[in-house]
């Protein structure tokens, strides 16, 4: 049975999904265009194939593609491989008690209408993402300051209730942190909407057809100076098929895809394009944890047990999900970060694919399989739990399937139950779930982000609710990210990754990693600390 199944999934059109920010309505654009963006001019420009609509590109809102936010807004700092690196501000210092963050920025740097950047632009535009507190409250920075003051033209200061080593990492996001021109905000502010779209960044948004197109052209003034590639087009393709179709007629010419769970391309057929010779395929390091979460407060369930959780983490085959439902896109992962994640690279127990220790661990807690029966027993109950999966994800079902077939081998029942995103999000803050599918947030953000989630009941709050220490726990999440010396830092991550992973309540299945279709000439593909945007600029046609 379970060779049928590996050849059913081999034959699987299993693919990743087109980058696109996420999106509901959206105000009419700065400009409209009726044209056709036709087909990319030689050696100038690319056109990328997008799932949905670019949006609302207000920098201080999450309605946008983050994507093409990236291209046209910047943030003071830029989060790179090697650490914090200068971006609008040239240097900064932190005072010593850690609450005080002065920024020199760069000058003769302008908005795309012209407006000057300088230290008064940069405290309008953090005021107007405090004034909209309650949008923001996933990003503790935001909860952190009390006062931006203007210091002199080109000099602004940050002051914090107490010390937030994060800082410079949340202040380097795409949003909500970034730059938009003063002239662009409404009555003052921007959480009633802009009037326009101006950054600082390497491209400016010249032209926009709701659901079709969306065109940005070079920055020729852009400080750190003019990108080679002098147009870029987000062109609407909401299905995989047709995005394929039209990169083989060359109505597009670029494809960069995220790991998001949805799917729309063929990778198989985009390696059979590449083998042609016209075009190239570039994969970037692991960018975050596909997983299943674990409610380890749901006493009702057997899923409250670590021995069950354990048992389940043992059962899953990732080198075959990895090469047969994603083929080869990801790679298998072993614990809730990848070691490339900052202080991550801890020594933790290593729990492979081995389903004779998973029936160990559930005989020693008692769970039996009694001759005749199909699922183990314990006290009278079943083991049995449900698993939620994205209905919109082929990729899902498909794992969840899978996996469903190989814990019924070690007798343990597994119901799916497929939903819209909005409803799984809904269980997850309600705690109304034994496993669901989810993923950390990525390279840029972790592993605070995911880790501040722990605590937080509209994320992972009922995840970790349930284990032995979760109060020692929570203490020190709320230790390290006030903690101002790095070796006690490292401690008490190495301390919370150890805790999570021995409690089994996040269960690792891949690492994603970000995949780009592009020109075979196309040179200085690279990528950055997040799986949402590429560096385009630095792109050029040999």
């Amino acid at each position: 049975m379970r060779q049928r199944f590996v050849n059913l999934l081999s034959v699987l059109m299993l693919t990743t999904l087109l980058l696109a920010g996420c999106g509901e309505n959206k105000p009419e654009s700065a400009k409209e265009a009726v044209t056709n963006p036709g087909t990319p001019s030689k050696n100038t420009e690319l056109i990328y194939a997008t799932s949905k609509d670019i949006n609302d590109m207000n920098p201080h809102l999450y309605v946008g593609s983050t994507s093409a936010q990236g291209m046209v807004f910047e943030s003071l700092v830029e989060n790179t491989k090697d650490g914090i690196k200068p971006s609008l501000a040239e240097s900064w210092e932190i005072s010593s008690d850690g609450k005080i963050y002065t920024f020199h920025l760069r000058k003769g740097v302008t908005f795309h209408d012209g407006a000057p950047f300088n230290a008064e632009a940069v405290k309008q535009n953090i005021n107007a993402v405090q004034g909209n507190l309650s949008k923001h409250s996933w990003i503790k920075l935001s909860t952190k300051i009390v006062s931006v003051n203007v210091v002199d033209e080109y000099s602004v200061q940050i002051i914090l209730s107490e010390a937030y080593y994060p800082t410079l990492l949340e202040l380097a996001m795409t949003r909500p942190y970034a730059f938009l021109s003063p002239k662009d905000f409404n009555n003052g502010g921007t959480k009633d909407g802009v009037s326009g779209y101006h950054g600082t960044g390497p491209y400016k948004l010249t032209e926009h057809k709701t659901d079709q197109f969306a065109v940005f052209e070079s920055n020729e003034n852009y400080w750190g100076g003019a990108p080679k590639v002098k147009k870029i087009t987000a062109k609407v393709l909401t299905s995989g098929e047709t995005t394929f179709l039209a990169l083989q007629k060359g109505e597009v010419n670029f494809i960069f895809t995220d790991d998001r769970g949805a799917d729309s391309i063929d990778v198989q057929a985009m390696k059979q394009l590449a083998d042609k010779g016209n075009y190239q395929i570039v994969r970037s390091e692991p960018m975050n944890t596909m997983m299943i979460v674990a409610n380890s407060s749901k006493s009702s369930s057997p899923i409250h047990e670590t021995a069950v959780r354990e048992a389940i983490w043992y059962s899953i085959d990732r080198d075959t999900i990895s090469k047969q439902i994603f083929n080869s896109t990801v790679t298998p992962a072993n614990a809730l970060f990848s070691s490339n994640v900052n202080y991550a690279d801890v020594e933790l127990t290593k729990r492979g694919y081995d389903l004779e220790t998973a029936k160990r661990v559930l005989e020693k807690a008692g769970w039996n399989l009694e001759k005749g029966s199909e699922f183990r027993t314990k006290a009278g109950s079943k083991l049995t739990v449900k698993l939620f999966y994205d209905a919109s994800s082929p990729s899902q079902k498909t794992q969840a399937e899978f996996i469903q077939s190989t814990l019924k081998t070690i007798g343990i029942g597994l119901e799916l139950a497929g939903e819209e995103s909005t409803s799984i999000a809904k269980r997850r803050s309600t705690g109304d779930y034994d496993l669901l599918f989810n993923q950390t947030w990525g390279l840029a953000y972790d592993p605070q982000s995911t880790i501040a989630a722990f605590t937080a009941e509209s994320s992972y709050f009922y995840t970790t609710k349930g284990i032995a220490n979760a109060a020692e726990l929570y203490k020190k999440i709320d230790a390290v990210t006030v903690s101002t010396d790095e070796k006690t830092r490292k401690s008490l991550y190495a301390d919370i990754l150890k805790t999570v992973h021995d409690e089994a309540v996040f269960i690792p299945i891949t690492n994603g990693t970000v995949t780009i279709v592009a020109p075979k000439n196309l040179k200085g593909i690279s990528f950055k600390q997040t799986q949402y945007e590429l560096p385009f600029e630095q792109m050029y046609f040999e």
